[in-house]
This record gives C-alpha cells, sequence and structure tokens, in this order.
C-alpha cells in the first residue's frame, strides 16, 4: 500500500477482459490517467470495480483504432492520447450510469416529504430513458447538457449555434420521439 509520501503506482493489464492487446503507448498513458478515472468512475457510479475493466476496455479499442488507422506515410489520427482515453472512459462511465436501476432503500423512503413518491420517480426515469432511446445522439446530448445545469445559451455555445436553435432543435426532436413513442405504443 502507498503512503501520502510516495505516489501510488496503477498497474492495468496489457489485454483487456476479452483479450484484445493493448499498446504499450496507449496503456501508460492510461496508467496516467488512471487516477482521474477513479475519481470520475466514484462520483458518477459510487463504486471503484468497474475503473480497471473499463480503462483496459477503452484502452484495447483505441489500440486497435490506432493500428487500423495509423499508415506509416500519415499523421496519427488521434493527437492526444491521454485525453481521448479519458473522453472516451467517461463516455462509457455514463453510459453505465445510464444503465443503471434506480433503487430507493425504504429509508430513503421513509426521509421523503410526504408529497414525493419513489415509484412516481422511478416510472418518470423509466419513461423518460424510453423516450430519450428514441432520440438522436444530439439530442440525448442537448438533454444531458440541460439536465446537468447549462443554460440554452452556453448549450448553443457548445455546439455553435444560437440559444434559440438549440433550444427549438431539442423540442422539435423531442415531440417526434413522443410522436413515435406513442405510436409505438399504439401498434402493441
Amino acid at each position: 500500500m502507498a503512503s501520502k509520501s510516495s505516489p501510488a503506482l496503477y498497474r492495468l493489464n496489457s489485454v483487456d477482459r476479452r483479450g484484445r492487446q493493448i499498446d504499450p503507448a496507449v496503456l501508460a498513458a492510461a496508467e496516467t490517467i488512471f487516477p482521474q478515472a477513479l475519481d470520475y468512475s466514484l462520483s458518477v457510479l459510487g463504486d471503484s470495480a468497474v475503473v480497471a475493466d473499463v480503462l483496459e476496455e477503452v484502452a484495447a479499442r483505441t489500440s486497435r483504432l490506432l493500428k487500423t488507422k495509423d499508415p506509416p506515410d500519415e499523421p496519427e489520427p488521434i493527437h492526444d492520447v491521454t485525453a481521448y482515453l479519458f473522453r472516451a472512459f467517461v463516455r462509457d462511465v455514463n453510459r453505465l450510469r445510464s444503465k443503471q436501476l434506480a433503487l430507493v432503500s425504504a429509508e430513503e423512503a421513509s426521509k421523503a416529504p410526504r408529497w414525493s413518491d419513489p415509484s412516481r420517480q422511478f416510472d418518470i426515469k423509466i419513461m423518460t430513458d424510453e423516450l430519450l432511446s428514441r432520440c438522436d445522439s444530439v439530442t440525448q446530448d442537448l438533454f444531458a447538457l440541460r439536465i446537468q445545469g447549462f443554460s440554452w445559451q452556453e448549450i448553443g455555445g457548445i455546439y455553435g449555434i444560437s440559444a434559440h436553435a438549440a433550444e427549438k432543435r431539442f423540442s422539435q426532436a423531442f415531440r417526434q420521439a413522443l410522436t413515435r413513442l406513442k405510436m409505438f405504443k399504439r401498434s402493441k
């Protein structure tokens, strides 16, 4: 165990759990971001057990990408491997988070105000996930940014459009997905 004076060394396997090889340079970059990945995973999932597996899978995919898209005469397809690995790790962790079930313990339910209904909140989460699954990835990103507290002005700046255009795009895509969802429910 590492003390506070000595840095902790994080060692990942040179193959992921599916047996895919990880390039040594990519492995070294993955090991450098391990502390940040651990912090992020703990804050989002509350579980540190998945960090090594997810990071190794991301590193294996990145190694494969570099191998297939890096002919000797052309520049590298990824300029900053460390940043690319961390961003891909964040995407995978967020995907895992969205697949987690929202569990409410009896203790938490008893602490909730009487007007809040945990089962209703769970139903709303399921319906929201169902609706978002029918939206394109940009609409899902807009929704995620909005839920995180970004204003339409900030979201528009991210996508290079006006705040009004971002809000309208989200609204139209959401209405279309809602219509498709209603049609899907009627056909059953």
